[in-house]
């Protein structure tokens, strides 16, 4: 009998007790608002941006309610208007042209590469055809481009860098860590990124002017002091007055939760890591499958695996996807004709100019996506690897190719 997976590839780790704990002193005081202190405290929202910052080496931080939150207050604070153009991956989730569209800017998407980042050559095309000033980049599943080549690119066409970071905290390209290339790095805790808070975010960055306009979009009000990874109050003298209040703010419960996660977080990335090492050499060589190339540059944390099953005809790829499922492994297709959860492509997002991406649609044709939790062992990866391998290759057998 074949074998079957049993685990869930929802369920992640439990909160650690250390955390449980500083969220319980939390609840047993009450002051869960970031401004609601105690005399002489430091509430924990502002103790975990000054511990995110130091952790990413960035002058500023600050913690928001969510990734998306994160996303719409750095375009915002940047100074993205209504109607201007901001360029975007064609391979991303849709909370990041979701905050471009939520702004009244437009999203244009440039094609990604086989290997599942954004396409370089096609972005500076995008560039000198639009003339847009802004690029929100996002490290979609946790894959880097050439940030080096990118950066060098942007610099030089005048373009402003945000990074989306939520599948790339922790990971680097050419040790500068996800976030610190660009003006802007944006970061989710969302209960299935790399700290777990349920909803939550982070901007980073080294311009105080930018910071201290986030803040204030962010919902300060006049309580900006109480800041302390932030510039200082001359910084704030001149936007107060003009910046609307956009409120996201992170309350103590959150950040309470996710500063002993923020203490374990390296050692995380690694059991990730190893984890997305087994599947990977698993379904290495499996014939009618190709496995995403990870440069050498890259430090990257796997906490989802992708695998691309290259011009196979749609059937052949469901006909996987439902093999698979019946034997355990959720796989998740993003060249379907309709959005299915979580997986919807660029072709979906109405609320932007229809475009067309056919380097971009050929990936996708072929991609498959499946999360790692760390509730899985090395055995059931190992497990997840062979039912892949030994579905993959009993469809490729039958029908290898698109008709």
């Amino acid at each position: 009998m074949a074998d079957v997976f049993t685990g869930s590839f929802t369920q992640q780790e439990p909160i650690p007790d250390d955390a449980i704990e500083a969220a319980l002193t939390v609840l047993r005081h009450g002051r869960l608002h970031r401004y609601n202190t105690a005399p002489g405290e430091i509430a924990e929202v502002a103790q975990l941006e000054e511990e995110f910052a130091a952790e990413v080496g960035a002058n500023y931080a600050l913690a928001v309610a969510s990734g998306g939150y994160a996303l719409g207050c750095a375009l915002r604070a940047v100074g993205v208007q209504a109607g201007q153009t901001v360029l975007t991956n064609g391979f991303t989730l849709a909370p990041v042209p979701g905050a471009i569209a939520s702004l009244g800017a437009v999203p244009v998407f440039v094609e990604v590469t086989e290997d599942l980042v954004i396409d370089l050559d096609d972005l500076a095309a995008k560039i000198a055809a639009t003339g847009a000033k802004v690029l929100m980049l996002s490290h979609m599943r946790g894959h880097i481009c050439d940030m080096d080549r990118l950066m060098a690119l942007c610099d030089a066409a005048g373009v402003t860098v945000i990074e989306d970071c939520a599948h790339t905290m922790g990971a680097a390209w050419n040790g500068v860590p996800s976030g610190r290339h660009g003006l802007v790095g944006c970061y989710s805790t969302q209960t299935y990124k790399h700290m777990n808070s349920g909803e939550g975010g982070f901007l980073v960055t080294d311009d105080a002017d930018l910071m201290a306009r986030a803040i204030v979009l962010s919902g300060s009000y006049m309580l900006y002091a109480r800041h302390r990874a932030a510039p200082g109050p001359e910084a704030f003298e001149a936007l107060k007055w003009v910046t609307p209040n956009v409120s996201g703010r992170m309350d103590n419960l959150r950040a309470a939760i996710l500063r002993p996660q923020l203490r374990r977080l390296r050692a995380q990335c690694e059991a990730w890591n190893a984890r997305y090492r087994v599947i990977e050499d698993g379904l290495r060589d499996t014939p009618g499958l190709r496995l995403i190339v990870r440069p050498a540059a890259e430090s990257y944390v796997a906490s989802s695996f992708q695998f691309v099953l290259p011009d196979w005809a749609p059937e052949a790829v469901q006909d996987v996807v439902a093999r698979c499922a019946a034997r355990g492994v959720e796989l998740k297709w993003f060249g379907a004709a309709e959005p299915v959860a979580f997986t919807s492509r660029y072709d979906s997002w109405r609320y932007a100019p229809a475009q067309h991406l056919p380097k971009t649609d050929r990936v996708l044709a072929g991609l498959l996506d499946m999360r790692l939790p760390l509730t899985f062992s090395l055995e059931d990866c190992a497990l997840i690897a062979r039912i892949i391998r030994a579905e993959v290759s009993s469809v490729f057998q039958s029908r290898p190719s698109a008709a």
